[in-house]
C-alpha cells in the first residue's frame, strides 16, 4: 500500500501531514500527486470527499517551497467558485505550510481591497481566489499573472458550468503559456471536458471513480410526494421536510437541506425556526461576516440544520454530516453527486433523502440515469401516523378556513352599509384610520409580511 512517504514530497511537508493524523493517502492523492510534481498538468475526477483538495496543495507547497515571490506577481493561482471553498483551501495550505515558510492570500468578496492590496504588494507564494474578486484586482492595476507558475481550478465542473467560462479564459490569457495547470473535480461532462483540452497540455488523467459515483456509504432514499392541492403544495412540502427529520430521530445529529432557489432557503429556514427547530440558512446573497458565522456554528454542532443553496455548499469539507435532505430535485443531475457528498465522507456512513414532486420526476430520472442506478423509494412519514396526520391537517384547515372566511363575512355584511354611507356622502367623515369592511378586528394574517405569510 501506498505511503505519503512514498511520494516525494517535501519532508516538511511530510511532517505536516504526520501531525495531521494522516499516513496513507487516497486514491486520487496517490494517483495525481506523482504527475504534479514531475511538473505535467492533471485532469482529476474522483467523488466528493475523496480528498481532492490535497491532492494540489501538497505537490505545490513542495514545488514552491524553493523560491520566493516578487510584489504584485504571485507564483501560484489557485480558483475557487465561492468564498467558502475558498476559505477551505486557505485553511488546507495552512495545515501542510506550517513547516514551509510560504505566503498566502485570499481574495474573495466581503473582505477590504485595502487590506488584500497590502498583503499583494508584500509578495504572494499562493494566491488563492474566486474568479470575480481576482479580476478586480487585476483591473485596478495591482495585480499582475505573468509570474504564475501553478494555476489550479478546483470544482472544474462548477467553474466551467455556471457561467464562469468568459472570466475563466481571461485569467488563462493572463498567466504564461508554459504555466502548469491542475483540474480537480467531481464530475466532468463532456463539454466541460472539450473545454479543458482548450487549458490543458497533454494532462494526466486521473480517474479513481467511474463519473458521477457516489459513495458507496451513502444510504439514498426519494419520497415520491404530491400535494392535496396547488395551492397548499408548498406548505405540505415543507410540513413533510420537518416530518423526515423528526423520523430519522437521534440519528439525524445535523443536516444540511439544499433548495434550489435562494429565496426558498430563507423561506425554510424561517418555517423551520417557527415550529423550534435548529436551522439557519446559508446562500450568494448574505454577508460574508454572516456566512462564516453560520458555517462554524454548523461545524461546531451549535446548528442542526444548515438550509443551503447548491453555490453556496459547493465542496465544503464538513466531516461529521449525518444527513443531507434535497428540498428540490436539483436542475442540474451532476449536482445531486455533489450535494449526497457532503455526508458519508471519508468512509463513514451517511443518508440522504430526496423529496420529489410530479414536475420534478424528469429531473429525478435525469439523476438515476447519471448514476446508474435506482434510487429506492421510501415511505411518507406522515402516512404512517395517520389519524395525527388527520387531525393535524383538519385543524390546519380550520385554521385556515378562520382566517380566511372572518373577513369575508364581515366585508359582505358591511359592503352594504359603506356603500349607502358613500352615497350620503361621508366619504371623508374622519374614519380614515380604519380599514373599510374590517370594523375594530383586523384578521392576524392581515398584519404578517408576505414572507412571514409563506413561511407558515
Amino acid at each position: 500500500m501506498t505511503k505519503f512517504s512514498d511520494l516525494k514530497l517535501n519532508p516538511k511537508v511530510l511532517k505536516a501531514i504526520d501531525e495531521a493524523g494522516y499516513e496513507t493517502p487516497t486514491p486520487i492523492q496517490a494517483g495525481a500527486i506523482p504527475h504534479a510534481l514531475e511538473g505535467r498538468d492533471v485532469l482529476g475526477i474522483a467523488q466528493t470527499g475523496t480528498g481532492k483538495t490535497a491532492s494540489f496543495t501538497l505537490p505545490m507547497i513542495t514545488l514552491l517551497a524553493r523560491g520566493r515571490a516578487r510584489a504584485r506577481m504571485p507564483r501560484s493561482l489557485v480558483l475557487c467558485p465561492t468564498r467558502e471553498l475558498a476559505a477551505q483551501v486557505a485553511e488546507n495550505f495552512d495545515t501542510y505550510s506550517k513547516h514551509v515558510k510560504l505566503t498566502k492570500v485570499l481574495l474573495i468578496g466581503g473582505v477590504s481591497f485595502k487590506e488584500q492590496d497590502a498583503l499583494i504588494d508584500k509578495g504572494v507564494d499562493v494566491l488563492i481566489a474566486t474568479p470575480g474578486r481576482l479580476l478586480d484586482h487585476f483591473e485596478r492595476g495591482k495585480l499582475l499573472l505573468t509570474g504564475v507558475q501553478i494555476m489550479v481550478v478546483d470544482e472544474a465542473d462548477r467553474m466551467l458550468d455556471m457561467g464562469f467560462i468568459p472570466d475563466i479564459e481571461r485569467i488563462f490569457s493572463l498567466t504564461p503559456f508554459t504555466r502548469q495547470t491542475l483540474f480537480f473535480s467531481a464530475t466532468m461532462a463532456n463539454e466541460i471536458e472539450r473545454i479543458t483540452n482548450t487549458f490543458l497540455s497533454n494532462p494526466a488523467r486521473i480517474e479513481v471513480a467511474r463519473q458521477a459515483t457516489t459513495a458507496e456509504s451513502i444510504q439514498q432514499g426519494v419520497v415520491m410526494f404530491k400535494g392535496s392541492r396547488r395551492d397548499r403544495e408548498a406548505s405540505e412540502k415543507r410540513r413533510l421536510l420537518r416530518d423526515l427529520v423528526d423520523a430519522e430521530g437521534d440519528k439525524c445529529t445535523n443536516a444540511i437541506v439544499f433548495c434550489n432557489r435562494k429565496s426558498d432557503v430563507d423561506i425554510v429556514a424561517k418555517s423551520l425556526k417557527t415550529y423550534g427547530y435548529n436551522a439557519e440558512p446559508i446562500h450568494g446573497d448574505l454577508d460574508q461576516s454572516q456566512r462564516t458565522k453560520t458555517l462554524e456554528g454548523f461545524r461546531d454542532g451549535s446548528i442542526r440544520l444548515l438550509i443551503a443553496s447548491d453555490v453556496a455548499a459547493r465542496g465544503l469539507d464538513i466531516p461529521h454530516v449525518s444527513h443531507v435532505l434535497n428540498f428540490d430535485v436539483p436542475s442540474h443531475a451532476e449536482d445531486y453527486v455533489h450535494r449526497i457528498g457532503r455526508t458519508g465522507r471519508a468512509g463513514r456512513d451517511g443518508k440522504a433523502i430526496t423529496i420529489c414532486i410530479p414536475r420534478d420526476e424528469k429531473y429525478f430520472e435525469a439523476v438515476e440515469k447519471l448514476v446508474q442506478k435506482e434510487i429506492p423509494r421510501i415511505e411518507n412519514p406522515r402516512k404512517k401516523d395517520a389519524p395525527k396526520a388527520d387531525k393535524e391537517e383538519r385543524r390546519e384547515e380550520t385554521e385556515t378556513k378562520s382566517t380566511s372566511s372572518k373577513p369575508s363575512r364581515s366585508s359582505s355584511s358591511k359592503s352594504s352599509s359603506s356603500k349607502s354611507s358613500s352615497k350620503s356622502g361621508n366619504r371623508g367623515s374622519g374614519n380614515d384610520n380604519k380599514v373599510m369592511g374590517l370594523g375594530d378586528h383586523m384578521p392576524r394574517f392581515i398584519a404578517l409580511s408576505f414572507q412571514e405569510r409563506l413561511a407558515v
